[in-house]
This record gives structure tokens, sequence and C-alpha cells, in this order.
């Protein structure tokens, strides 16, 4: 085989003189390190402050004798354990069935309904809450209807009981995709053995199945222990009625609370909440490796056959399309459905309330449409741009096992403990006090930085997905000829990774559509988000034209997911 290299005085050069050719990497590395590190330090410096740092203050514990000495404080923090706790009972479980109705089984439609499985991920958090709100309130469509034929309906959305299971219901397909991925991994001689012996298909899934899955599955309860701490748009919109605080709205309301700035107190309970979050983060990086290394043993040649299910596979699809009503169609539909009414309650007839007014309101408000057209740059720009730089980051540390790719590996989870609002939070402090970035607070920059840091670690494993699908033969062989590991790069690994890139791109494009928590505090005059500016309008009571924005914002969405569908992109690698 014959590699050619453009230029063969660049590699004599990188040769003759190696630290040219590391320069690039430790910039990478150096603006990586302050983009990440940055946010955190500001968090940390303002909670040891008395006052908010833009006023007169002096290094003080005020701020946490304060917060830890709020009865609040503890309310939100019970809350915030029984709402992850419930999500760990409420997802684990029904997230191990479907994978394994999904994987494991002949259950039939199976390639129609896996994208559909996915989309509570690629929904806004605040726009299922707002759904379900409309759908499901006390006054919500279904709610009336129910009411009408069966008398008073058997939920509550607004008891911190409902906040769990919906939380719960709507993180199934987090533990979905990790469970899914281990059993397509494990043999099935185990479970035909079962089938043989009588064993059911659901006894096969709970005796065998899921427990060589293990390691797998304790993954994803970390990882539901861990976002039941960073929720912020379920609690939000369905705990304000009942007055259940969590971590994150207990923070977000710190300033509504005693009437004054309270910077100081917010970082207070950030620095909480990282305590909190960032050795579960550290915990799943382990338990993630134990989960790659766990191995079962798989006979006839490491086939896997999928189970019949016969009669059962009618029990099967109703167990899936249950979930599916309940986690999607409900809050969808409700949502969709008040975006064409003018108002809605009881003895509102819906015929008479049909209006098409909510949608053309929103198109005659500058701000409205300067959200839309933010939301879709910020995705398709704003995405490219951020996989530019996932890229980077992944070349640092490609093919390599030195001190830098030591660094990287762990400082890429540092945000993943940073919750969207508090790293929202963090970058207005940084755009604010940093000199020479307060340029940059109310441009769609801000939005952007605090998006690819928030999602870094997100980000770069779908870039390293795709460089691992290269083997290292071609670039052996570049190196060889004489090339550098900076023109190997540009000229073998990065154009044999180019349609995994564009992949990574229309999946940043989904994540950063439905992004809404992290731009919430970053929100301004001509940087307007679908949604921050949800939140924000919901606050202030605009039901109809939240109602439209959202399925704006569903749309847009699934225009993108459609595409990533019809490009072949695999959701749940």
């Amino acid at each position: 085989m014959t590699v050619s290299v453009s230029s063969p005085s660049a590699g004599a050069l990188g040769l003759r003189w190696p630290i040219l050719s590391q320069v690039p990497r430790w910039v990478v590395v150096l603006i990586t390190v302050v983009a990440v590190l940055l946010p955190l330090v500001m968090i940390g410096y303002q909670s040891l402050l008395n006052a908010p740092f833009f006023l007169k203050h002096q290094f003080s514990l005020d701020a946490y004798k304060f917060v830890f000495s709020d009865d609040d404080f503890y309310v939100a923090l019970k809350n915030s354990l029984v709402i992850a706790g419930g999500m760990v009972v409420v997802s684990i479980p029904l997230g191990a069935i479907l994978a394994f109705l999904m994987v494991r089984t002949d259950m039939p439609w199976r390639r129609w309904i896996e994208p559909m499985l996915l989309t509570p991920i690629f929904i806004s958090a605040v726009v299922l809450a707002l759904g379900y709100v409309v759908a499901t309130g006390p006054t919500g469509f279904y709610t009336l209807w129910w009411r009408s034929m069966f008398g008073e309906e058997p939920w509550n959305v607004y008891s911190l009981t409902g906040i769990a299971v919906i939380a719960g219901l709507t993180h199934v397909p987090h533990v979905y995709l990790y469970a899914s991925a281990a059993l397509r991994n494990v043999g099935s001689d185990v479970e035909e053995a079962a089938r043989i012996s009588g064993a059911s298909p659901f006894r096969v899934a709970r005796d065998v199945s899921i427990p060589m899955i293990m390691p797998s599955m304790l993954f994803a309860a970390v990882l539901m222990l861990f976002l039941g701490f960073e929720v912020f748009g379920l609690p939000l919109v369905l705990g304000d009625p009942g007055g259940y605080l969590v971590l994150t709205t207990y923070m977000y309301k710190l300033a509504n609370k005693l009437g004054i700035p309270s910077y100081h107190l917010m970082a207070v309970v950030a620095m909480v909440i990282v305590a909190v979050t960032f050795p579960l983060v550290i915990m799943q990086r382990h338990l993630l490796k134990s989960a790659n290394k766990y191995v079962t043993l798989k006979g006839k040649g490491g086939r896997t056959q999928v189970l019949r299910l016969g009669r059962w596979k009618w029990l099967a699809i109703a167990i899936v399309m249950s979930w599916l009503f309940v986690t999607v169609f409900v809050p969808v539909s409700g949502i969709a459905l008040r975006s064409f009414v003018t108002s809605w309650g009881e003895g509102v007839s819906l015929m008479d309330a049909m209006t098409l007014d909510n949608y053309r309101e929103v198109f005659e408000q500058d701000n409205l449409v300067r959200a839309i057209v933010n939301t879709l740059g910020i995705g398709i720009v704003g995405g490219a741009a951020a996989v530019a730089w996932y890229t980077a980051i992944a070349f640092t540390a490609h093919r390599r096992s030195d001190v830098g790719t030591r660094l990287m590996d762990y400082l890429v989870l540092v945000p993943r403990a940073i919750p969207g609002l508090l790293a929202g939070l963090a970058f207005l402090w940084v755009f604010l006090f940093i000199p020479g970035l307060k340029e940059l607070r109310g441009s769609m920059i801000s939005i952007w930085i605090a998006y690819s840091v928030i999602w870094l670690a997100y980000g770069m494993r779908v870039v390293q997905g795709a460089l691992m699908q290269v083997g290292p033969d071609l670039e052996e062989a570049a190196r060889v000829a004489g090339a550098t590991r900076t023109q190997t790069n540009r000229h073998i690994t990065l154009p044999l990774v180019r349609f995994g890139l564009l992949s990574s791109w229309l999946l940043i494009f989904l994540i950063f559509e439905r992004e809404y928590s992290t731009g919430v505090y970053l929100l301004s005059p001509g940087s307007e988000v679908i949604g921050a500016l949800l939140v924000s309008m919901w606050a202030s009571g605009a039901t109809n034209l939240v109602a439209a924005l959202s399925v704006i914002n569903i749309l847009m969405v699934s225009v993108g997911l459609a595409l990533a569908l019809r490009f072949g992109i695999k959701l749940h690698d």
C-alpha cells in the first residue's frame, strides 16, 4: 500500500524539532483546561464571598452558614434524593425490559419502534413538563376527558410522587441505551436453554438475560442518581404548584426568596450539587470500565439468536406501546393541542376554541422569531463548530498514553458533573468578571461556549466512537513514510472519519436544539434561544405562546432526527 504525504519537508521539520509538532496539541489542551475549569473556579470563588462579586465583598463562610441553616435547603435536598431514587426505581427495570424485548426477542415492528423509544432524549425536558401540565394537570385535556367518563382522575402530576414517576419514565431511554448495548454483546445459549426448560420470555429476562448485564445496569443506576440531582425543568414546572423544591430550583429561586442579588448563596448550592454529582461521575467511569470488561461465555461461535415470543408478543407490544403513550404521546399531543386553542378549562368547547392565532403571534414578535433563528443557528453552525473542537480534543489523545492523554481523560468528565443550569450561571460570572470577555455576554458566542463545554463528555464520546472505527494500519504506514503525527491525522485519519463526524454533527444538533437550562442565565436581547425563553415565558404565564413555541421546537428536533435516521445514523451506539 502506497501512502503519499503532501509535504515531506514539513515532515522532516517535525522529526528534527518534535516540539513544533506538539504546539497545536498543547494549545488545544490549554484551551480545554481553561474552558472547563474556569467556570468551576468561579463557582468556588463566589461561594467564599459574603456578597456578589460585583458588590463590595470580602472572603467569608457566611454564605455556607446561611444555606446550611436554611430549612428550605434541607427540604430541597430531601426532595432531590426522593426524585433521584424514584428515577432509579422506575427507569431501571422498565429500561431493562424494553431493551430485552427490542434486542433479544422477535417482537414485531422493532425497526420502527426503536427510534420512537429514544425520542424523550431529544425533546427538551421543559417541553415535556409543559406537555404534562396541559395534558394531565388539574384542567388538562386528558384529565377533563377522564373526569367526564370515569370521575376523579387517579393521578396528580403536581405531587412529589408524580414528579418522580414522570422523571423516571422520561429517562428510561438512557437506561435502554446501556442495557441494549450490553445485551447485543452477550450470547444467547443460556436464554435458549431456559426457554427449552419451559421458562416464559419474561422469566428469562428476569433470571437470565438481565443478570448477565448487571455491571451495565449498575452503571445506569448511578447515571439515574446523577441525573436526579440535575433535573430542573420537570420540578420547576410540576413542582411549583405544590411548593416542591429540589436543589436546582432552590438555587434558581434564591434571589426571589431574599429579594436581593444572591450569587454567593447560589454558588454555595452549586458547590453542594457538584460535591454530590462529581463522585457519581467518577463512579460511572469505573463502572463503565467494569462493564466493558464483563464478558459472558458464548457458545455456537458466539452466535446470538432472538427468542420467539409466541403468544407473549401481544403483551410485549402492549408494554412498549403503553410506555410510549404515557411518555411521548400524552405530553406531545397535549402541548400540540394546546398550541391550537385560545384557552382551555372546564366548560370550554374544543371546536370553539380552535385557532391559529398563537402561531401568528409567535411570528409577529421579533424576540420569538430571533429565538427560532438563533436556535437553528446554534444547532447547525454551533454544532459544527463544537464537533470541530471535540475532534481537535480527540486527536490530542488519539493513539497516545502520556500525561496529556490521562489529563484529558479526566478533564472531559468535569462538565458532566455540572448541571446545565449551574454551567450557565458559572459562565455568566465568567463573562461578567473576566476582563475582555464582557463583550461576549450578550452574544450567541456565550451560548455556544456554554453549550459546547457542558456537552463536552457526550461530544467526545460520539467523536471518539468515529475515530475508533479507523484501524491503525494506514496511520502506521504514513508514519513509516515520514509523516508527522499532525500530517497523519490531517491527511489519513480525518478524511476516513468524515462521515462519522457528519453523524456526530447531527447528534450534537439534536442536543443543542433541545437544550434549555444552560441558557437560562445567559438569556439577553439578541441571544434568545427557544429552550431558555420557554422557562422565562412560562413564569410570566404566556401559555399560548409557550405551547406554540414548544411545538416549533419539537418540529425542529423531529426534522433533525429524521435526517439522522435518513443518513443511517445508529442512535443506540
